[in-house]
C-alpha cells in the first residue's frame, strides 16, 4: 500500500487547498473529515487522479502515514484541537507529529506542546496566512512548538509556501511552545491596524475632500506604486474599480459594519498582559466594535446633527498628505508588534529572529507589502533593536513625514471626521519621542490617595520613596508592584 508523506485532518476550505498544493509539489496526502461524505466528495471530485488518499477514520489516517507520521490538524480553534489530540495521541508512535494549522491562540498551545511532548510526541502551532489563494498557491507560514519536529516538516512547509523574488520560502521555525502561533497572531493584530489606517485614508477622501469612488481608485492605485505597494492597498483599488452589471459600485451598498474573529482582540490582550503601548491596534479592535453599533450611531447621529465643513485648500495636496500620513502610521503599527514580539520574547525565552518574521510575510499573507524589507534591514543592521523608530531608515522617513501627518490629524479633528488609528498613532510617536511626560504627577495622585510611593530624579532606579501628602496620613507605604 502507498504511504502518504503527511495527513490532513479537515477539509473545510482551507485543508483543501492546502491539500491540493502539497500534492502540486509532489508530496502524497492522506485526508481525513469528520464527515466522511466531505472526504469522498473531496477524493472522488476536485482531487481524483491525485496522489492523494481518502481515509474513512482517524484510524487508518495513521496507518496510512509514512514514519515518523505527520498529522495536519485543520480544524477550528479551541476545544475541537483538544479533543482531536487526544483521539490522535493513542495512535501515534514515539516520534510523531502533529500540528495544528488554525487560528488557536498561543497560551493554548504552550499548554499542547508541554501536553503531547509529555507523552513521547513531538508538536507544531503553525499559523497560516494568505486566505483561500494563499493556502493553494502559497501562504505566508510560521510554525513554532518542539524543536526537533522542525527538520521532518521543512521541506513539506518551505515547498508548499509562498517565495519572495529570490527564492526565499516565507516560511522558517519560529521559536519554541506557542511562538508561532504569537506571531500568527500579532500578524493579524498588524493586519487590523492596516485594514483600519487605509480605511481612514478612504473616509477622509470620501467624506472631507468629497472624492468620487473613481477619484479614490486612482488615488489608491497611484500609492500602490510608491512605498505603500501592498496587497492591501492593491485590493482597496480593486474593490473601489469593481462595478455591477447595472454601473453601480457594490462598495456603496455594503452596510458600515464590520466583522471579527478575534485574534486583534488577543493581541491587544497580550500587549496588556506585557505592558506594550499598542494603542493603534487597540483602536483598530475598537473601531469595529463601534461600526457594529450601528443602529445607536444612526440615533447619535439625528441627535447632534454634526456637519463636516467644507474642505478649503489643494485637494491634489491633501491626498498627497493622507499617503504620508497613511505611511506614518502604518511604520508604527509595525514598531509597536515589534516592540510586543520583544517583551514576549523576553518573557516566554523565545529566540525570535525579527529579520525573519518580516521575510515571513513578505509573500503569501494578508499583510504583504514592499515596506517589510525595510523592516528586514533594520534588524540585520542591528538584531537587538529597542525599537523600529530608533533605526537610521525609520529616524529620517519619520521625520519626513510628520508635517504632513500632523496636517491631516489636525484637519480630521477639526473637520470631525473619526482617525482613531491615525490620531493614537501619531499620540504614541510623541509620547515615545518625549522625554518628560507628565507621569510625576501621576505618581503624586496615586501616592497621595493609596500611598503607592513613587521613584525621585536622581535617586537610583527602583529605590521608592512615599510622602506624607496631608500631614495626617502617616509614613506607612503601600507595597510596590506593578500589575
Amino acid at each position: 500500500m502507498q504511504k502518504a508523506d503527511i495527513g490532513l485532518i479537515g477539509l473545510a476550505v482551507m485543508g483543501e487547498n492546502l491539500v491540493m498544493n502539497m500534492e502540486s509539489k509532489g508530496f502524497t496526502v492522506a485526508v481525513y473529515n469528520r464527515t466522511t461524505a466531505k472526504v469522498d466528495d473531496f477524493v472522488g471530485g476536485r482531487a481524483a487522479g491525485r496522489n492523494i488518499i481518502g481515509c474513512h477514520s482517524p484510524e487508518e489516517l495513521v496507518s496510512s502515514l509514512k514514519s515518523p507520521r505527520k498529522v495536519f490538524m485543520m480544524v477550528k480553534a479551541g476545544s475541537a484541537v483538544d479533543a482531536l489530540i487526544d483521539q490522535l495521541l493513542p495512535l501515534l508512535d514515539d516520534g510523531d507529529i502533529l500540528i495544528d494549522g488554525g487560528n488557536s491562540h498561543y497560551p493554548d498551545t504552550i499548554r499542547r506542546t508541554a501536553y503531547v511532548e509529555e507523552h513521547g510526541k513531538l508538536y507544531i502551532g503553525t499559523g497560516v496566512s494568505g486566505g483561500e489563494e494563499g493556502a493553494l498557491l502559497g501562504p505566508s507560514m510560521m510554525p513554532g512548538g518542539s524543536n526537533a519536529a522542525w527538520p521532518h516538516v521543512k521541506p513539506i512547509f518551505q515547498a508548499i509556501a509562498a517565495h519572495t523574488q529570490d527564492g526565499t520560502p516565507c516560511c522558517d521555525w519560529v521559536g519554541e511552545n506557542g511562538a508561532g502561533h504569537f506571531v500568527k497572531m500579532v500578524h493579524n493584530g498588524i493586519e487590523y491596524g492596516d485594514m483600519q489606517l487605509i480605511c481612514e485614508a478612504y473616509q477622509l477622501m470620501r467624506d472631507l475632500l468629497h472624492m468620487t469612488n473613481e477619484e479614490m481608485q486612482q488615488a489608491f492605485a497611484a500609492w500602490n506604486e510608491t512605498e505603500l505597494n501592498s496587497y492591501l492597498i492593491e485590493i482597496t483599488a480593486q474593490i473601489l474599480a469593481y462595478r455591477n452589471e447595472d454601473g453601480s459600485c457594490e462598495l456603496d451598498r455594503i452596510l458600515d459594519t464590520a466583522g471579527q474573529k478575534g485574534t486583534g482582540k488577543w493581541t491587544g490582550i497580550a500587549a496588556l498582559d506585557e505592558s506594550v503601548p499598542l494603542t493603534l491596534i487597540g483602536e483598530a479592535v475598537f473601531a469595529r466594535c463601534l461600526s457594529a453599533m450601528k443602529e445607536e450611531r444612526v440615533r447619535a447621529a439625528s441627535l447632534y446633527g454634526r456637519r463636516i465643513s467644507a474642505f478649503e485648500g489643494d485637494k491634489e495636496e491633501f491626498v498627497e498628505a493622507i499617503r504620508q500620513a497613511l505611511y506614518a502610521s502604518k511604520i508604527i503599527s509595525y514598531a509597536q508588534g515589534y516592540a510586543l514580539f520583544r517583551k514576549a520574547a523576553q518573557e516566554n525565552n523565545w529566540n525570535l529572529n525579527y529579520g525573519g518574521i518580516a521575510m515571513m510575510w513578505r509573500g503569501g499573507c494578508i499583510i504583504r507589502s514592499v515596506f517589510l524589507e525595510r523592516i528586514k534591514e533594520a534588524y540585520d543592521e542591528d538584531p537587538e533593536l529597542e525599537n523600529l523608530l530608533m533605526a537610521p531608515f525609520f529616524k529620517e522617513t519619520m521625520q519626513r513625514l510628520l508635517p504632513a501627518w500632523r496636517k491631516v490629524t489636525a484637519a480630521a479633528l477639526a473637520s470631525g471626521i473619526p482617525a482613531p488609528a491615525m490620531t493614537s498613532a501619531l499620540s504614541y510617536f510623541d509620547g515615545y519621542t518625549t522625554a518628560n511626560l507628565p507621569a510625576n504627577l501621576l505618581q503624586a495622585q496615586r501616592d497621595y490617595f493609596g500611598a503607592h510611593t513613587y521613584e525621585r530624579i536622581g535617586a537610583p532606579r527602583g529605590e521608592f520613596f512615599h510622602t506624607n501628602w496631608t500631614g495626617h496620613g502617616g509614613s506607612t507605604p503601600a507595597s510596590t508592584y506593578n500589575a
